[in-house]
């Protein structure tokens, strides 16, 4: 009976072991908490990166999964695979929600990242001729966007009021321009087949493009576009969100955003 006893405690002491190393290993290297982030390669990723010593500090191990278009990070974040995300501007954001019914929410902005017109055809925008082509980003949020720098610019007119646009809402297009909508991630890789391209800064950079140099149209800092931390609805509060929130937004963050990209990303706090 005594030999019977020993066995179901040891049964019982392996049980628990396996179940505190299972523990530890869903919270990651020396118990500490996992958060697994999405981003975008430039600037995000970068920027995460900065913050990963000081956030292990405070026992939170930050996992950085480097994603390379629009859709995959919020859809995670909305599933659950990934606990945040940092790659969008917030216009974006509540677009995702209204099409596709998610639930995101901005916990904090970070940076500015002022879209840019490009060309390999053209030096000046002013050389642009009649019937040109522009690419554009597809999403709804980034037509609109690229729309109004246009109009800024005196190249199109567009329909009064405020709210999203579409090439539909072009009231007055004296070049006659084409417009080109396509994947945002593709437009670098295109630049030598249209006359002009926008694009996403993010892309920009990993194509080696200078913002400040090449391109011909480039936004203001008071862009309203700022690339903001990103959860799902409920989770804007947690301690691991909230730690990360506070060093994305620290001097040492500002300070690495102004030497790393010298104006072609700027500190939105």
């Amino acid at each position: 009976m005594r030999k019977r006893w020993s066995l179901v405690l040891l049964a019982f002491s392996l049980a628990l072991a396996l179940t505190a190393c299972g523990g530890q290993e869903a919270g990651g290297a020396d118990g500490k908490q996992v958060l697994k982030v999405g981003a975008s390669q430039v600037p995000h990723a970068e920027i995460l990166n900065q913050v990963k010593p000081d956030l292990e500090k405070k026992g939170i191990q930050l996992e950085v999964k480097v994603l390379q278009d629009y859709v995959t990070p919020n859809k995670g974040v909305e599933e659950g695979q990934l606990d945040a995300n940092f790659f969008q501007h917030l216009p974006w954001m509540e677009t995702s929600n209204k099409e596709r019914g998610w639930h995101l929410k901005k916990v904090v902005g970070v940076h500015i990242e002022p879209i840019g017109v490009y060309s390999e055809k053209i030096d000046k925008i002013t050389q642009l001729k009649e019937g040109s082509t522009i690419a554009l980003p597809n999403g709804t949020s980034e037509v609109t966007r690229v729309l109004l720098l246009l109009e800024h610019e005196g190249l199109i007119g567009l329909k009064k009021g405020d709210g999203e646009k579409s090439i539909k809402d072009i009231t007055d297009n004296p070049k006659k321009l084409k417009f080109k909508p396509l994947e945002a991630a593709t437009l670098p890789r295109v630049l030598d087949q249209v006359d002009l391209a926008a694009i996403n800064t993010n892309y920009a950079l990993q194509a080696k493009l200078n913002p400040l140099k090449d391109a011909l149209i480039i936004e203001g800092k008071d862009s309203p576009y700022v690339n903001v931390l990103a959860v799902k609805e409920g989770k804007e509060k947690d301690k691991a969100v909230q730690e990360l929130a506070k060093a994305l937004t620290s001097p040492k963050v500002a300070q690495f955003i102004e030497k790393k990209y010298k104006g072609a990303v700027v500190p939105a706090f």
